[in-house]
């Protein structure tokens, strides 16, 4: 969701960033020329582009586009920041780094999630979208960029990733491969908001995108704003948004000029505003190749990269479509650490350069320079519980082990065993006092990531929280593709949330890793896999949600994201259910009101929920 590689304090200095020098930086001063555009729009805005072209000329390159709303700036002094990687700097490409219209040297006003108009219309100078502005680019650049193939390619991690995929739309001819990685697809369900719960733990976030910039510039322009968070951070983020009280406090004193906040608390609901702004519904007559990249652990564009491939695959099924899905959180496959951990789980060495070199460099160079074909599978998986790759035909898995799992008495989970679907299971979810998304004490971060593997143990403590947990596994069993939970419940009060946790259990003796933090015990460590949040209003509807009756037994499916995850002999599989998750969600009322953005403190009351025995979790295919 942010500036690749850069935390909220570079992100500040992005300027003094882009000056300093990184492993490529000689070799591109060596090997390319910079040369700087303002490329006119259809409508007359000019976009500020930079390129880099390969000072060989005994050869002609295809364009590889990356479109920001981050400042390309930041890549004006012959840095990459390593993205693109290496490999593909040196094998040779014409790099094109340009601000999107409204941002920084860009002219042009700023709107989040630009809605796509369909049919691109070249003669109407006002239907104006991401995929316009693309085509626009593509065509000036082979008209006046001398040494081009014809070709084009586009890429971006996160919000350039949104880019990315809405240049598919009505795609330039020349445009050939597309790379959305950890694309956001729908800001309903990405980033700032999962399943219609807003994540209030991405509340600093909204200055970078809800002020247009004075003026033509290189420099940030929300710093004053970003500071308001920033000058004397929390220690402790919990206390700091518990002590904030309702949202409306954070309208109050943070973001009452924010144009982005506003249209937040004044489209709560999935209406028009935000069905616009979802890329999905466009991706149709797909002509370039795509490959869609994510990683399991990115607790900011999960949802983007599966539905964006998911789209493809559905509206458009002999696309040249294939996605990527490996053990990185968000955006970390642009960055080799050598040893792979996330959190404190260990997962190999050097797995984002087998990416870098065997998979992206391979697509580009395939449709772009018409290099060897290197029949990619249509997905390329990576298994976080044995840790390797695994290759798939089509996703999710037709051949996948179908799997249900029922919740039991005594906290005993069944693994496609029917438990006493009379059972009734209960807990009090207190606003005042929520149950903290992460065992770690953290401070006021941009956005919170080391969560998505995070020790259980403390959840599984509290009275708040539902745990079944199965039998010692006998055998390894691999647990692929989507997860639904339906769960039969009801409570006292006229609103809840629900979050789900798919964990794996480790065994008592588990050795810790090298380099494990003293603090952690990795014997019966509870390891997050796979979780959700759902606002329980929208369970029959986003567009138009509605109370439950008090202490009336009501169906809420709640959809967790796909999976690759081999439970291991002798560890368990566990679920968690609890109906608050702070401050990485925003605390339900639990009474229900008609826009929480705007609730008082006293509409915050504790509620009595109950979770009954025909609930169950399905994996893999659904009937």
């Amino acid at each position: 969701m942010k500036v690749l590689l850069l935390s909220l304090f570079s992100l500040l200095s992005l300027t003094a960033f882009a000056q300093e020098q990184n492993a490529d930086s000689l070799y591109m001063r060596q090997n390319y020329e910079k040369l700087e555009f303002n490329i006119p729009m259809r409508d007359g805005v000019k976009l500020f582009t930079i390129a880099y072209v390969p000072k060989e000329k005994s050869k002609t390159y295809p364009f590889l586009l990356n479109r920001t709303c981050y400042n390309a700036s930041g890549y004006g002094n012959y840095n990459t920041h390593g993205h693109p990687s290496n490999y593909l700097v040196q094998d040779k490409y014409i790099l094109v780094f340009q601000d999107v219209r409204g941002r920084y040297m860009s002219e042009g006003v700023f709107d989040n999630m630009t809605p796509n108009i369909p049919g691109n219309d070249k003669k109407n100078k006002k239907a104006i979208d991401e995929s316009s502005d693309t085509y626009d680019t593509i065509e000036w650049l082979l008209k006046n960029v001398k040494g081009n193939n014809g070709k084009a390619g586009i890429y971006g991690i996160s919000y350039p990733g949104f880019y990315s995929a809405a240049a598919l739309p009505d795609a330039h001819q020349a445009l050939k491969a597309v790379s959305p990685q950890a694309p956001v697809s729908d800001f309903f369900f990405d980033d700032f908001h999962h399943m219609g719960a807003y994540l209030e733990s991405y509340t600093p976030a909204f200055a970078v995108f809800g002020y247009q910039k004075p003026g033509l510039t290189k420099d940030n322009w929300f710093e004053k704003e970003i500071m308001r968070f920033y000058a004397d951070p929390a220690k402790d983020a919990y206390d700091f948004y518990l002590r904030l009280g309702p949202l409306k406090n954070i309208t109050e004193k943070y973001h009452y000029d924010n144009f982005f906040w506003k249209q937040i608390i004044d489209h709560p609901n999935y209406d028009d505003f935000w069905q616009k702004r979802s890329i999905l519904p466009h991706l149709k007559n797909i002509t370039p190749a795509v490959m869609t990249v994510g990683g399991w652990f990115d607790a900011e564009d999960l949802y983007g990269p599966l539905n964006i491939y998911k789209a493809i695959e559905k509206s458009t099924p002999k696309a040249k479509n294939t996605i990527v899905m490996g053990p990185w959180s968000h955006g970390g496959w642009a960055r080799e650490s050598g040893r792979l951990a996330h959190n404190h789980i260990y997962f190999g060495d050097s797995i984002s350069t087998f990416y870098q070199r065997e998979i992206e460099r391979k697509f580009f160079d395939h449709y772009l320079k018409d290099g060897a074909n290197p029949n990619l599978p249509e997905a390329y998986m990576f298994d976080t519980g044995i840790k390797q790759w695994k290759t798939f035909d089509v996703w999710p898995p037709k051949a996948a082990a179908n799997t249900k799992l029922y919740f039991g008495e005594k906290g005993r989970l069944g693994i496609n065993k029917p438990q006493n679907d009379k059972a009734v299971f209960e807990y009090t979810s207190d606003p005042a006092k929520p149950v903290p998304y992460t065992s770690q004490t953290e401070g006021l971060v941009f956005t919170p990531r080391n969560f998505m593997s995070d020790d259980q143990r403390n959840a599984s403590r509290r009275p708040d929280v539902l745990t079944f947990e199965s039998e010692i596994l006998t055998e390894d069993m691999v647990l692929s593709g989507e997860i639904l939970a339906r769960l039969d419940v009801s409570m006292t009060g006229t609103d809840a949330d629900f979050i789900v946790k798919l964990v794996d259990v480790y065994p008592d003796d588990e050795p810790n890793y090298d380099g494990n933090p003293e603090n952690i015990v990795m014997g019966s460590y509870q390891q997050l896999v796979r979780s959700e949040a759902f606002r329980g209003r929208f369970r029959n509807s986003f567009e138009k949600p509605e109370p439950f009756v008090p202490n009336k037994v009501t169906r809420v499916n709640v959809p967790l994201q796909d999976i690759l995850h081999t439970f291991k002999k002798g560890h368990r599989i566990m679920i968690q259910v609890h109906s608050t998750w702070f401050p990485y969600i925003d605390r339900n009322p639990q009474k229900y009101v008609d826009n929480i953005y705007k609730a008082n403190e006293e509409d915050f009351i504790k509620s009595t929920i109950r979770v009954y025995g025909s609930s169950v979790i399905e994996i893999g295919e659904r009937e």
